[in-house]
């Protein structure tokens, strides 16, 4: 008769944790030696006769030892071979017999009198554990050398809300721990304890800590290890610690200088070479969805060198940017994106962009959990240390840092840094990163280390395809736009898109079109047109804006903003006044109040300044086609004023109605 117990013949001893016993002493070391043979030979199907016989073991001493090693350790991997260890402890001491009172001080032998409390009250047990999860005691860390050494603070309070909930359970004073003399606070103390350090999650909120970092991530669960160049890239936005200010010029061509708010630099970096691929310069107090998608357009694009016109700026030999020095490398695409949770950088139209348009995979990580994407973190303390700090208006990293009283200017906004002049410093910055032997790549360059991969290894790359190499804005996902028309007012098919109507001479003259729906293509940095497809697919043609709005460049945040400021003062009704300019003359008034209007103001005069002069549509996989506006059009005249500073124009003098007075 087979006398094995079948549930312990299917025991995979590999993934038993086990025991370093050559550092044992001899006989400890041939204890465990024994144990560990009998149970192997178990294991391979030996006899239990025959392990008797030439080990001298009882088969209960091997049975036992089995249901110790499969018993579950408290990290929650069975014991393994270490359950073969002598006088190691597998299960909490569990008391049978009754506490009786002895003398006048109260009870003696009291060990496991508490856990056998809470077995017979378990609501107790319940509460306990709720005042550990409602941080009701506080976990203080002692630093010792090697030990550590924990101090439980509120511990008073907390035990007379217990004794309180003994009594409410119907413990007498007769019982315990109502008839000892401390009323169990050792072993109170004891019991809160150990369940604050079950866990380190547990014992980190006990102590106060807000998160928690440096768990290290399975692979499978996130991005792989880089080994190659455009492998893995990191993004994140950074709020620059400096005070700003732009510079504006009247049609006099006098300067005005306001201060705007802070703004944030967003960046795109290789993990391999640590090289920075691209980056934007946001205007805003937060940055949205489109300063992401344009720092992904930043970083496929080929980028082109910037002129400096700070004296004494200039760029090495070394520096630049990696599609600036190996040409192969524009429009090269990335397989994995490392990103926080931010609201940005999670919404539907950057995912969209990212997993679809350029086809890698984003990984955006636990929450509050910087040191996941650590090359980046680190580029921006670098940024901080070698160009924030070492500029007048540094507002420090935090309150009390004695930087911020040395660069205060004292509320003079001639040494303030324009905003131009950070595009320049960030330019040299970035580029003089890229130049810069590394510690973390044996002291090359990035651009070096790209070099290396890409010409000498001749790593294997993926590039963006050709057709969307020019429609690179649409990563901008498609919008549902009803076509609308007014038939007893005389009014032609149209859509309304942001509060702005676009037609062209085809939809104008569809009547059938009327009521459906069309699928609408823009791009977010120039809406002076849009790109209209039916829906079944097939294309309607381009669409432009009505009114004044077709005649200057605009993103969609500047329409919503003119929208929210002047829409209620029936502004935008007026075809003939530029929404733009009114716009820009009110933030002009504004500016020197507030530091928000000068913020936006400064954003318009960064859109005019760097917008094409002609109007870009989008659609899939179509060719680009430009429209020149009407050169002859006054409001574009403006819009050009506004754009670039151009000399005053010859003013007619009045007649005057006073008399010239007498002549001596």
């Amino acid at each position: 008769m087979n006398r094995r117990k079948p549930d312990l013949q299917t025991i995979d001893v590999s993934a038993w944790p086990t025991v370093a016993y050559t550092e044992f002493d001899p006989a400890l070391r041939a204890r465990f030696e024994k144990r560990q043979q009998a149970i192997l030979r178990y294991i391979d199907g030996e006899s239990i006769r025959a392990i008797e016989k030439s080990i001298g073991i009882n088969r209960r001493q091997l049975y036992r030892w089995l249901e110790r090693a499969q018993a579950q350790h408290p990290d929650g991997r069975p014991f393994g071979f270490r359950g073969l260890l002598p006088f190691i402890r597998i299960a909490e001491y569990e008391r049978l017999s009754a506490i009786q009172v002895q003398g006048e001080r109260g009870s003696r032998g009291t060990a496991g009198a508490l856990a056998q409390l809470f077995e017979r009250h378990p609501a107790l047990a319940g509460w306990l554990l709720l005042q550990v999860k409602r941080r009701k005691g506080l976990l203080e860390q002692l630093h010792t050398d090697g030990h550590l050494r924990t101090r439980l603070r509120g511990l008073k309070a907390l035990h007379d809300d217990f004794l309180q909930q003994c009594r409410s359970v119907g413990v007498t004073a007769g019982d315990y721990p109502l008839n000892t003399a401390n009323r169990a606070l050792r072993s109170l103390s004891r019991v809160i304890k150990a369940e604050m350090l079950r866990t380190f999650g547990t014992a980190a909120r006990s102590a106060g800590a807000s998160h928690l970092k440096g768990l290290p991530r399975r692979e499978a669960a996130g991005a792989p290890v880089a080994t190659r160049p455009y492998q893995v890239v990191e993004f994140d936005g950074h709020r620059l610690d400096i005070r700003l200010k732009v510079v504006v010029r009247d049609p006099l061509g006098f300067a005005h200088e306001f201060e705007i708010e802070r703004v944030w630099l967003l960046a795109i970096i290789d993990v391999c070479t640590r090289a920075v691929l691209g980056y934007h310069i946001a205007i805003a107090r937060e940055y949205c969805r489109y300063d992401v998608i344009k720092t992904i357009e930043n970083a496929l694009e080929p980028h082109h060198a910037r002129t400096f016109t700070i004296a004494g700026l200039s760029r090495g030999t070394l520096d630049g940017f990696p599609s600036e020095r190996l040409p192969e490398l524009a429009y090269a695409t990335w397989e994995w994106i490392k990103l926080d949770n931010a609201k940005a950088n999670l919404a539907h139209e950057t995912l969209t962009a990212l997993c679809e348009f350029v086809g890698c995979v984003a990984d955006a990580g636990p929450k509050y959990s910087p040191d996941e994407r650590p090359y980046i973190e680190r580029f921006f303390g670098t940024i901080a240390s070698r160009l924030s700090s070492r500029l007048p208006g540094y507002t420090g990293s935090n309150p009390r840092d004695l930087r911020r009283a040395l660069a205060d200017p004292k509320g003079d906004l001639r040494l303030y840094v324009s905003l131009d002049e950070l595009g320049e410093l960030v330019e040299y910055a970035i580029a003089n990163y890229n130049g810069t032997p590394h510690a973390g790549l044996n002291n090359a360059t990035p651009l070096e280390a790209m070099e290396y991969f890409v010409r000498s290894r001749q790593t294997l790359l993926a590039w963006l395809a050709e057709q969307r190499r020019r429609t690179l804005c649409l990563m901008q996902s498609a919008r549902r736009c009803r076509v609308r028309a007014y038939i007893g007012q005389g009014v032609r098919p149209h859509i309304n898109l942001y509060r702005v109507r676009y037609t062209n001479r085809v939809l104008a003259a569809s009547t059938d079109l009327i009521g459906q729906h069309l699928l609408i293509y823009m791009n977010a940095d120039d809406l002076r047109s849009v790109r209209a497809f039916l829906a079944d697919g097939t294309e309607l043609g381009v669409l432009d804006a009505q009114g004044a709005w077709q005649l200057v460049p605009h993103n969609l945040k500047l329409r919503q903003e003119i929208c929210r400021q002047s829409g209620k003062r029936g502004r935008l009704s007026d075809s003939h006044i530029n929404p733009i300019e009114a716009y820009v003359q009110q933030k002009l008034t504004q500016a020197r109040k507030t530091r928000k209007a000068a913020t936006d103001l400064a954003r318009t005069k960064q859109l005019l300044a760097s917008a094409p002069n002609v109007r870009t549509p989008v659609g899939p996989d179509r060719k680009v086609e430009t429209a020149v506006p009407c050169a002859q059009s006054t409001m574009q005249t403006q819009a050009n004023a506004l754009a670039a500073p151009a000399p005053p124009a010859p003013v007619r003098p009045r007649k005057l109605s006073i008399g010239t007075g007498q002549v001596f």
